[in-house]
C-alpha cells in the first residue's frame, strides 16, 4: 500500500500535465501559405504561378494559368486570400 500512494500522485501530475500542453495555434501567416500550397496542388499543369518553373526549368511568368485572363482561378499569393478563406481554413481544421 505504501508506493500505491507516490504512484497514484506521480501518475495524476502526469496526467493533468499532459491535459495542460496545448497544440500551438497557427498563425494568419502560416494558414495563408497552407491555403496557396493546397490551391497550387490542386493544378495538373506545370505552371501554376508566376514565380513557379514549368518542366524544363524556365521561369513561367506571363505564360502561368495565375496571369492568364478567364484562366484558371488559383491562389498564389498571400494577398488572395481572404479573411474568410482564413476562417473556413480555421473551421475545416479545427485551428
Amino acid at each position: 500500500m505504501s508506493w500505491f500512494m507516490p504512484f497514484a500522485v506521480v501518475n495524476l501530475a502526469l496526467g493533468l500535465a499532459w491535459g495542460q500542453t496545448a497544440k500551438a495555434r497557427k498563425t494568419d501567416a502560416q494558414i495563408k501559405q497552407e491555403i496557396i500550397r493546397e490551391s497550387i496542388g490542386r493544378y495538373r499543369g506545370s505552371c501554376p504561378c508566376l514565380d513557379n518553373t514549368d518542366r524544363a526549368g524556365r521561369m513561367c511568368g506571363r505564360p502561368s494559368a495565375y496571369s492568364r485572363f478567364g484562366g484558371r482561378s488559383l491562389i498564389c499569393d498571400e494577398q488572395d486570400v481572404t479573411r474568410k478563406m482564413v476562417d473556413d481554413y480555421r473551421k475545416r481544421t479545427g485551428e
